[in-house]
């Protein structure tokens, strides 16, 4: 079955730019951060946070007394008796998260859910678990970003291997990588143009970035921060990561800090809540998928399949197609897969140019898609990303006039 009478007010969501590991926003606690955010995103659009009857928070790395999860930055904002829970599914965490409060307004639990995703991957916390049976009562420790990007639980080998997995499965070369990454870094262009005129629509540009107290203004920053000047001749001459392998450091993405939010409501009070009330934006559908161990980049395409099948509709009826590609591995096997154009996808921008916080990395690019489709006059659109765990989540999203 599908999703019922569950939409997302048009113009209702949010994204700060992306900006580099160790860059402009690592000073900032991921949840102050995004409640900051969301205080004057909502008032910029004129919308009562007591208006939230419940909240999602999408986070996956650690931040100092995040124990609480959604009800702080929720008190933050000013929905001090609003409930809500925190998700996390690492990279697809985006996904999940609106899954999750999707599935409360269908249900009734829910009117108008907020959805915040916020991750910062510098200075991720280093964790010390006690042992009290350890020699001399020592325990075990990791560094939770860095450790875990290169060391999976089960089988002990790094994202990256995952990547290189994938495109000996579908037989995917050097070539075809590089060529999918820079038409990537192209379409990224079209989302700059006329003064950045697209990311106007969803982002606040110049963006004053606070101080660590919140007290007083530390930068100014004016877009993303990261994305590397791309050619092809510049692709060529960068040699693989792993020896004898396909990924570069310029056909993967980069760690990155930020955050996005979106609202989520039951149809009736859709329109109330849009900054265009002629424009539908309705959720449709959900899938979840998990391929063999160390194929992480795999498993989006049978959770796509999932997606379309719970909105009933089949891939050709598909206008827009945006995913999480920490590899460009991961477009092209997808493209394979689903026997799709890999280089119409993504239109406007993509993790793989503008970088990977994590919990805001799929929200933002759905907020992406739903522009790309209003801009399109409406359509049927398809996120879908992978995660740790060898796991994928996809989301089916539809774009009318009412």
């Amino acid at each position: 079955m599908t999703m019922q009478n569950v939409e997302i007010p048009y113009g209702a969501y949010w994204s700060t730019p992306f900006t580099k590991w160790q860059g402009s926003l690592q000073h900032l606690h991921s949840m102050k951060f995004a409640a900051h955010v969301a205080k004057q995103e909502l008032a910029k659009r004129s919308i009562d946070p007591t208006v939230f009857d419940s909240g999602v928070l999408g986070m996956t790395i650690n931040q100092y007394q995040s124990f609480n999860g959604a009800p702080w930055p929720l008190y933050e904002i000013g929905a001090v008796h609003t409930p809500g829970h925190a998700v996390n599914q690492v990279c697809a965490t985006g996904a999940r998260g609106l899954f999750a409060a999707a599935s409360e307004v269908m249900c009734g639990m829910a009117n108008v859910s907020l959805l915040m995703s916020a991750d910062r991957c510098s200075n991720g916390p280093h964790i010390f678990y006690p042992n009290p049976t350890g020699i001399g009562g020592s325990g075990q420790s990791e560094d939770q970003v860095v450790y875990n990007m290169m060391n999976d639980c089960v089988g002990g080998h790094s994202m990256m291997q995952t990547g290189e997995n994938v495109a000996r499965r579908f037989d995917i070369t050097r070539e075809e990588l590089d060529a999918v990454t820079l038409r990537r870094y192209e379409q990224y262009q079209e989302a700059l143009k006329d003064e950045q005129a697209f990311q106007k629509r969803f982002m606040t540009l110049p963006l004053s970035v606070p101080t660590p107290n919140f007290k007083k203004e530390a930068c100014v920053i004016t877009g993303d921060e990261g994305v590397f000047p791309t050619t092809a001749e510049g692709l060529a001459k960068l040699k693989p990561v792993v020896e004898g392998g396909m990924i570069t450091f310029g056909n993967q993405t980069h760690p990155a800090d930020g955050n996005a939010a979106m609202v989520v409501c039951h149809a009736d009070k859709a329109q109330e809540l849009s900054s265009d009330r002629s424009i539908k934006v309705e959720v449709l559908g959900f899938g979840q998928a998990r391929d063999d161990l160390g194929y992480m980049p795999a498993a989006p395409i049978e959770a796509s399949k999932r997606a379309l099948q719970m909105a009933d509709i089949s891939i050709d009826q598909v206008d827009a197609i945006k995913t999480h590609n920490p590899f460009a591995v991961n477009d092209v096997a997808l493209a394979k897969a689903l026997d799709i154009d890999v280089m119409s996808m993504n239109n406007y921008g993509c993790s793989l140019i503008w970088g990977h916080p994590q919990g805001p990395t799929g929200l933002r690019a759905m907020i992406e898609m739903i522009e790309e489709l209003a801009l399109r006059g409406g359509g049927y659109g398809l996120f879908t990303g992978c995660a740790a765990g060898d796991t994928g989540m996809a989301t089916v999203i539809r774009v009318s006039d009412r």
